[in-house]
C-alpha cells in the first residue's frame, strides 16, 4: 500500500501509484468522458429546447434519457459508405485523430485531492507534468490534423474549405489562448495543473486575472469550434464543412464525440486554471468541503455550469463572418493579451521585489498609457475609415438613383404616376 500523501497533491506525488491503480483511474476517466458525451448531447438538446419553449427529446426513455443511446445504436448499425474518390486510409484515420488527443488532453485535469481508492492513497488525477498546460495545448493542436485530413481526404470542395478554415482558426486562437495562460504562470510560478489549483487557495484566478479569463472564454469557443465560431462546419455556406462526406455510421459518431470531448476539455481547463479547480467556493472554508471525495463534487458542479454557459451562448448568438473571426483573434485578442502580460509582469515585479517598487509602478503606468494611446489611435483611424466608407456608399447610391440603367439593371424612374397610387392613363380611340 502506498504511503499517505499530502492533502494537496504536487508534482512529487505522481508516478508512485501501482500499475493497477493507474489502469483503474484511466478506465474511470474514460467512462466519465464516454458517458459524459452521451448525457451531454441529451442535456444540451433539453437545455436548448427549454430556452426555445419546447420539450426536446421526450420519447425514448423517461425524460428522453435514452435518446442519445438510440442515436448511437442507429449510427452503429448504419451501412458504412465510402464516397468514390476519397483517400480511404486518411478518411478512416481522421475521426480517430480527432478523438484520441481529446482523451489525452483531459488526463492532466485534476478532479480532486488525494483520496483513498481501493485502499491506496492516490491523487484524483491521472497524470501531472511540469508542462501539463503546454501538453493540453499540444493535444488541441494535434486534433486539428484530424479536421484537416477529414476535409482533404474527402476530395470535396466544401470539406476542403472547412478543413482550411479550421487550421486558420486554431492557429489564430491557439496563440491568444496560450497568451491568456501566461499571467497564470507568472502568479502560480508553475505549469503543473495540480499546483495551479493549489495556488488558487486564497483567490481564484478568474477574479485576480479577469482579463485573461475573458480572453480564454472567447478563445474557448474558437478552439472548440462552437457557435458563434463554428466556421469549419458552417452548414449555411459549406453544407457541413469538413464533415460533409461523413454523413452517417460510426465515423460520424466519432467526429461528434471528438467535438464534445474538446468542449469538455475546454470546460475542464477553465475550471482548473481559472475557477479554483476542485476547491469549494471561497466562502465555504470548511474542512469537510476540501477533503475526501467531496471536492470532486465541486469540480463537477463547476464543470456542468461551464458547459451550460457554452450551451447558452449557442442558443443565443448567431454565427459570425469569417473575416470578423480572424479580425477578433489577430487585431484584438492577441494585442490585448500582450499588453496585459506586460502589466502583470510589472505588478509581479513589484510584489516579489520590494526594492523595485517604483520601477514596477512606472513600467505599469507606461504600459497602461501606451495601450490606451494605441487603442485611441486605432479607434480614430477606424472611425475615419467608417465615415469614408459611408460617404462612398451614399455617393454610389445617389449615382444609382440618377441613372436608370446603372449597373446593367433597368431601374424605372421614381416619378411614374402609378408609384403614387395613380394609374397610368390609357389612350382611347
Amino acid at each position: 500500500m502506498a504511503g499517505v500523501l499530502a492533502a494537496d497533491p504536487t508534482l512529487a506525488d505522481f508516478g508512485k501509484d501501482p500499475l493497477w491503480i493507474t489502469i483503474v483511474k484511466a478506465v474511470m476517466l474514460f467512462l466519465f468522458l464516454a458517458l459524459g458525451v452521451v448525457f451531454g448531447v441529451w442535456f444540451e438538446r433539453k437545455l436548448i429546447s427549454r430556452m426555445q419553449n419546447r420539450y426536446g427529446p421526450n420519447r425514448a426513455g423517461r425524460f428522453g434519457l435514452l435518446q442519445s443511446v438510440a442515436d448511437a445504436i442507429k449510427m452503429g448499425l448504419k451501412e458504412d459508405l465510402f464516397p468514390r474518390t476519397v483517400d480511404r486510409v486518411l478518411y478512416l484515420l481522421a475521426p480517430i485523430i480527432m478523438v484520441v488527443p481529446a482523451f489525452l488532453a483531459f488526463s492532466i485535469v485534476p478532479f480532486g485531492p488525494v483520496v483513498n481508492l481501493f485502499g491506496v492513497q492516490t491523487p484524483l488525477q491521472l497524470v501531472d507534468l511540469p508542462v501539463a498546460v503546454l501538453f493540453m495545448l499540444a493535444m488541441g493542436a494535434v486534433s486539428v490534423y484530424g479536421v484537416v485530413l477529414a476535409g482533404w481526404s474527402s476530395r470535396s470542395p466544401y470539406a476542403l474549405l472547412g478543413g482550411l478554415r479550421s487550421a486558420a482558426q486554431v492557429v489564430s486562437y491557439e496563440i491568444a489562448m496560450g497568451l491568456s495562460f501566461v499571467a497564470i504562470f507568472l502568479f502560480a510560478g508553475t505549469l503543473s495543473t495540480s499546483e495551479i489549483v493549489k495556488a488558487q487557495e486564497q483567490t481564484w484566478f478568474a477574479v485576480l486575472l479577469i482579463p485573461s479569463f475573458l480572453v480564454y472564454v472567447i478563445c474557448m469557443f474558437g478552439e472548440a469550434a462552437r457557435i458563434p465560431f463554428d466556421l469549419p462546419e458552417g452548414e449555411g455556406e459549406l453544407v457541413g464543412g469538413f464533415q460533409t462526406e461523413y454523413s452517417s455510421s460510426l465515423k460520424f459518431a466519432l467526429i461528434m464525440m471528438g467535438e464534445y470531448l474538446h468542449t469538455f476539455t475546454a470546460s475542464g481547463i477553465a475550471v482548473t486554471l481559472f475557477l479554483g479547480g476542485w476547491r469549494a467556493p471561497l466562502p465555504m472554508d470548511w474542512e469537510w468541503a476540501h477533503t475526501g471525495w467531496v471536492p470532486a463534487l465541486w469540480f463537477f458542479i463547476k464543470f456542468v455550469l461551464t458547459f451550460c454557459f457554452i450551451v447558452w451562448v449557442r442558443a443565443s448568438l448567431p454565427r459570425v463572418r469569417y473575416d470578423q473571426l480572424m479580425s477578433l483573434g489577430w487585431k484584438v485578442l492577441i494585442p490585448v493579451n500582450l499588453a496585459w502580460i506586460l502589466l502583470v509582469a510589472a505588478v509581479r515585479n513589484v510584489v516579489v521585489n520590494e526594492g523595485n517598487r517604483m520601477i514596477g509602478i512606472a513600467v505599469g503606468a507606461v504600459i497602461v498609457v501606451g495601450a490606451l494611446a494605441i487603442w485611441m489611435r486605432f479607434d480614430t483611424v477606424n472611425q475615419r475609415r467608417k465615415e469614408a466608407k459611408k460617404a462612398q456608399v451614399e455617393a454610389e447610391f445617389e449615382e444609382l438613383s440618377n441613372e436608370p440603367t446603372a449597373g446593367g439593371f433597368p431601374v424605372p424612374p421614381l416619378d411614374l404616376p402609378h408609384y403614387h397610387g395613380v394609374s397610368r392613363p390609357t389612350s382611347t380611340s
